[in-house]
């Protein structure tokens, strides 16, 4: 794949949907860089978090600033950014600044994700804040270049879903998972 025509991916859904571990193994299958998109939060709103209290749009905005930067940064040789993105509004942010991004919705019910979240350890986003990102999010629009990607299986599998999503000919909308 040339660098000219990587894939410029938005791995989206809500906390514990696998975001981190697929978009990484989907950056290693593309072969182009991965970012992190906790790793762009203030100081701040990592505080709030730890202390249960949801973020809201004030909060999110200097984070949607800064991943808007990578993908425009990375616009060209392409790049995987992991990033909750559940508000169309916040997907819109990141499209006009990268407008050929893709995003991935990382799809999966609300008992499978809240499960997942109470087995991992380290992470700052705690299980009682799950309910409001179920409702902040906002399915993808059949005008958005995107595929929603079921997490039922592991991780590689969803990878393997991911990456046929990712290298099939963008159709807006698209939420298959499959090419």
């Amino acid at each position: 794949m040339s660098h000219d025509s990587a894939p410029l991916v938005v791995v989206m859904g809500v906390s514990g949907s696998g975001k981190t571990t697929v978009g990484r193994l989907l950056a290693d299958r593309l072969g182009v860089p991965y970012a992190e998109g906790d790793d762009f939060h203030p100081e701040a709103n990592v505080a709030k978090m730890r202390a249960g209290r949801p973020l809201d749009d004030a909060d999110r905005h200097p984070w949607l600033e800064e991943i808007a930067g990578w993908l425009a940064g990375h616009a060209q040789r392409g790049g995987v950014v992991a990033c909750s993105a559940l508000k169309r509004r916040y997907r819109d942010r990141l499209a006009s600044a990268a407008p050929r991004v893709f995003f991935l919705h990382l799809d999966g019910t609300p008992e499978l994700i809240a499960a997942r979240i109470s087995a991992r350890r380290g992470h700052f986003m705690p299980p009682e804040l799950l309910r409001t990102q179920f409702a902040d999010l906002e399915p993808l629009g059949q005008d958005e270049a995107g595929a929603v990607v079921s997490v039922d299986g592991p991780p590689e599998e969803t990878a393997a879903l991911a990456h046929a999503a990712v290298t099939s000919p963008p159709t807006p909308g698209r939420t298959d998972g499959t090419p």
